[in-house]
């Protein structure tokens, strides 16, 4: 009995229609961007999630501004950054005149909160492009789909011949796109979740640090 001839990958893509390869090839590039965004993503937030456990140790158990500060560099560390533009307010040189201890704490906490708001924007880039790839790569894979089997029906009709060996090679590369936007979409749609409900989760960890900061920085005359 012969043997069924296979069907490659490279094969469906260079017998494919020039339409249907400009979907696969941005459907492929769209897929590697995404993955490095978020490979990116999970690195930045292990580390991050790492500084902030740090931080909210110190926090616990400092008894003035100097032992929450002590041992903090101030790098591209979200936590550190938060903390600093508390430590910067709290140093103000000219307090506003009259100003309540409780004032003093708002001011000071309002300022971390700026600060976290920024580093936030700055977590959150590239976030948009994974969720614009989770929604429209099975589209974009389902356009060169139907287009793919528009145009085997049009070899169909042109040969007038409907047996499966003729069907068969066109509907495969026409199906593959569909095939390259659901392997674009998942993982992006996947990934953006969890970054976002980490994001989510390190926010009200800063929440709660800054709570915790603001007691001690807010009795600081300068540190």
């Amino acid at each position: 009995m012969e043997a069924a001839p296979t069907i490659s990958i490279v094969s469906l893509f260079l017998h494919a229609d020039i339409v249907v390869k400009g979907v696969l090839v941005l459907l492929l590039l769209a897929s590697v961007w995404s993955w490095a965004v978020i490979i990116d993503k999970l690195w930045r937030l292990g580390a991050i999630s790492r500084s902030a456990r740090l931080h909210e140790q110190r926090a616990a158990n400092a008894t003035s501004p100097e032992e929450l500060w002590a041992g903090t560099r101030v790098l591209q560390d979200p936590a550190a950054q938060v903390l600093a533009a508390g430590v910067q307010e709290s140093a103000a040189d000219v307090p506003p005149p009259g100003e309540t201890t409780g004032e003093r704490r708002e001011r000071v906490e309002r300022a971390m909160r700026l600060a976290l708001n920024g580093e936030m924007r700055r977590l959150e880039a590239r976030l948009p492009f994974l969720a614009t790839l989770g929604s429209a790569a099975p589209f974009i894979g389902l356009f060169g789909t139907v287009w793919g089997i528009m145009r085997s029906f049009a070899g169909i009709a042109a040969a007038n011949n409907t047996s499966i060996a003729v069907v068969a090679p066109g509907i495969a590369e026409a199906l593959f796109a569909t095939a390259m936007g659901l392997a674009a979409a998942i993982p992006a749609v996947v990934a953006y979740n969890k970054i976002t409900v980490e994001l989510g989760r390190f926010a009200g960890r800063m929440q709660g640090l800054i709570g915790r900061s603001g007691g001690l920085l807010s009795r600081a005359i300068g540190v």
